[in-house]
C-alpha cells in the first residue's frame, strides 16, 4: 500500500496515518487518483457527500491539511462551487491541552515559570487551535495580555506532512497535464513557505508591528502591541483586546457600536491595506476582527499577511474602474495580466470581460457577487489566475461578506471614491518622492564612480571604429558629433554625482 509513494523511513508512519484517515472518511476515489490504495472504510463517515467527507478528513489530519483546504477554498477558478462552499467551512479548532503539557516549553521560552514572569497567569486556556493555544495573563505593570503558545511537537508533524504533499504533488503532475497547468507543485511550495512562517511566531509579531505602523495615523484601527521581551519563536505575548466580533448588526448595536460606521471603517481599512500600503490581512473573517467602542476595528491573528506590489495595486484599481465605468477593454487587459498561462487567445479574455461588464457594469460594486461570476467563467475558459491574486481575492470576498452581514445594503463604490483621494495623496506625498529621490541619488552616485571606466571604454570603442579610409566631411562631422555627445553626457553625469556628494 505504501509503495506507490516514495518517502523517507521517518515519514512512513505518518503516511500510513494519512491513508487510514482518508479511508476512514470514505475517500477511496481521491486516494486512487493519486496512486494510493485505500485502507479500511468507516461506514459511519459515508452518509456525507464527497466534499464534506474531504473537509472532515482534512480537519482530522491537522493544520497542514487544513491550510491546504483553505488554499483550495480560494481556487474558485479550479473547483466547482460545492467544493468551495464546503472547504470554506474548514476550521483549525483543536482539543484544549492541559497546561501541564505546555509548561516545559513555556518556561524554556520565558526563562522562568509563567507564575513569576507575570503578575497573573491563567492556566485554563482561553482558546485552542491546531497550531497554538491561548492563555490570559497580566504583566507586572498591570497590562492585560494573552499568550499564544505553540503546540509541542507540531513542527515535526507539519514538516512530515509537507514532505508527503510534495511527493504527492510531484506524482500528480507527472501523470496529469492539467495538474501541471494548474501548478500543483507551485501550490504546495507556497503552502510550505506560508506554514513555516506561521510556525515562527516572531513573524506574526513583526506583521503586527508593520500593520500598526501602516495605520499609525488611523484612529479607527487597533493592532495589539507585541511584548517582545516575553516573545519568541514558540511564544507570542500581546495585549489582550476585548471587543465584539462583526457577525451581525444586532450584536454591535447591543454593545453601543454603529454597524454603518463599522462597515464604512472596514471598507476604508481594507482598501488602504490593498491599494495604498500594499500589505493586507490575509484572513479577515469575524473571528480575526473585533469591533470596539468608538466604532474602531481591531485586527487579530496576523500570521497570514498578503502583499500587493505597486503594479498589482494599479491592476486592482483598473479592475474596479473597468467594472464601475463599464469598460470591457480595460477589464480584459487586466485579466490577461492576472493569468498565469500565456497560451490563451486575447479574444477569450475579451469574451469574459464582455460578460462581466454586461452583468455588473455601472451598478453597485459588490465584490462578492462580481467574483462569484468571474470564477465559473474562468474555469470554463481554462484561465488560471496568479496565486497572489487568489489570496487578495479571498481577503476581499471575506471582508465584503463581513461588511454585508452587518450592513446588508453595503456598496463598495462609496469607499472606492473615498480611497481615490487617499491614493492620489499617497502618490504625491513628500515621503514617497523623498524615497525616489534618494534612490535616484544612489544610482547617480554609482554612475559617478563608474564614469572614468565608461569614458575610457567609450574612447577605445570610438578609436577602434575609426575608418581605414578617409571619410567625407559629413561622416567626420557625424563621428565628431557623436563623440561630443558622449563626452557631454559623461561630464553631466560627473557634475551631477559631484553635486549630490557635496549637497
Amino acid at each position: 500500500m505504501l509503495g506507490a509513494i516514495r518517502v523517507a523511513a521517518r515519514d512512513r508512519a505518518r503516511l500510513a496515518e494519512v491513508i487510514a484517515t482518508a479511508s476512514r472518511f470514505g475517500l477511496d476515489v481521491l486516494l486512487a487518483r493519486i496512486g494510493l490504495d485505500p485502507a479500511r472504510r468507516d461506514p459511519d463517515a459515508l452518509p456525507f457527500d464527497l466534499p464534506a467527507r474531504t473537509r472532515a478528513a482534512m480537519e482530522a489530519l491537522g493544520p497542514v491539511w487544513v491550510k491546504l483546504g483553505q488554499i483550495l477554498a480560494t481556487r474558485a477558478d479550479l473547483l466547482p462551487p460545492e467544493w468551495i462552499a464546503e472547504l470554506e467551512k474548514l476550521h483549525s479548532e483543536a482539543p484544549r491541552l492541559p497546561f501541564a503539557q505546555l509548561r516545559d516549553q513555556v518556561e524554556a521560552a520565558l526563562g522562568e515559570p509563567p507564575e513569576s514572569a507575570f503578575a497573573r497567569f491563567d492556566p485554563e486556556p482561553l482558546a485552542a487551535a491546531s497550531i497554538a493555544q491561548v492563555h490570559r495573563a497580566a504583566l507586572h505593570d498591570g497590562t492585560e495580555v494573552v499568550l499564544k503558545i505553540r503546540r509541542p511537537g507540531i513542527r515535526s508533524i507539519m514538516e512530515a506532512d509537507l514532505r508527503l504533499l510534495t511527493q504527492i504533488a510531484a506524482m500528480v503532475e507527472a501523470a496529469n497535464a492539467e495538474a501541471r497547468r494548474y501548478g500543483a507543485m507551485r501550490m504546495i511550495r507556497a503552502l510550505g513557505r506560508d506554514i513555516l512562517e506561521e510556525l515562527d511566531f516572531t513573524n506574526e509579531g513583526r506583521n503586527a508591528d508593520r500593520l500598526r505602523e501602516d495605520f499609525a495615523d488611523e484612529l479607527r484601527v487597533v493592532v495589539p502591541v507585541i511584548h517582545w521581551s516575553h516573545s519568541s519563536e514558540t511564544l507570542l505575548v500581546m495585549d489582550f483586546i476585548a471587543g465584539v466580533p462583526p457577525r451581525n448588526a444586532a450584536m454591535l448595536q447591543a454593545a453601543g457600536i454603529d454597524p454603518a460606521a463599522i462597515a464604512s471603517a472596514g471598507a476604508d481599512i481594507v482598501l488602504d491595506m490593498t491599494l495604498i500600503n500594499g500589505r493586507f490581512h490575509g484572513d479577515p473573517h469575524p473571528g480575526n476582527l473585533l469591533c470596539l467602542p468608538g466604532n474602531r476595528i481591531a485586527l487579530l491573528d496576523l500570521g497570514l499577511i498578503g502583499h500587493v506590489s505597486p503594479r498589482r495595486r494599479e491592476e486592482v484599481i483598473a479592475f474596479t474602474q473597468s467594472i464601475a465605468n463599464s469598460d470591457p477593454t480595460l477589464l480584459a487587459e487586466t485579466l490577461r495580466h492576472w493569468s498565469q498561462t500565456d497560451d490563451i487567445a486575447p479574444e477569450r479574455f475579451q469574451a469574459v470581460a464582455d460578460r462581466l461588464v454586461a452583468r455588473h457594469g455601472g451598478g453597485a460594486l459588490r465584490l462578492a457577487a462580481i467574483l462569484a461570476d468571474i470564477f465559473p467563467v474562468l474555469r470554463e475558459e481554462r484561465i488560471v489566475l496568479q496565486p497572489d491574486m487568489l489570496l487578495l481575492f479571498k481577503a476581499l470576498i471575506t471582508i465584503d461578506g463581513v461588511l454585508s452581514g452587518i450592513q446588508p445594503d453595503f456598496d463598495l463604490s462609496a469607499a472606492l471614491r473615498r480611497a481615490s483621494a487617499r491614493i492620489v495623496e499617497a502618490r504625491l506625498s513628500p515621503e514617497r518622492w523623498t524615497r525616489r529621490a534618494a534612490a535616484l541619488a544612489l544610482e547617480l552616485d554609482r554612475l559617478g564612480d563608474d564614469l572614468p571606466r565608461l569614458i575610457r571604454a567609450t574612447t577605445r570603442k570610438l578609436e577602434s571604429e575609426a575608418p581605414a579610409v578617409s571619410t567625407t566631411g559629413v561622416e567626420a562631422a557625424i563621428r565628431t558629433g557623436a563623440g561630443w555627445i558622449a563626452g557631454a553626457l559623461a561630464l553631466s553625469g560627473v557634475a551631477i554625482a559631484v553635486a549630490m556628494r557635496l549637497g
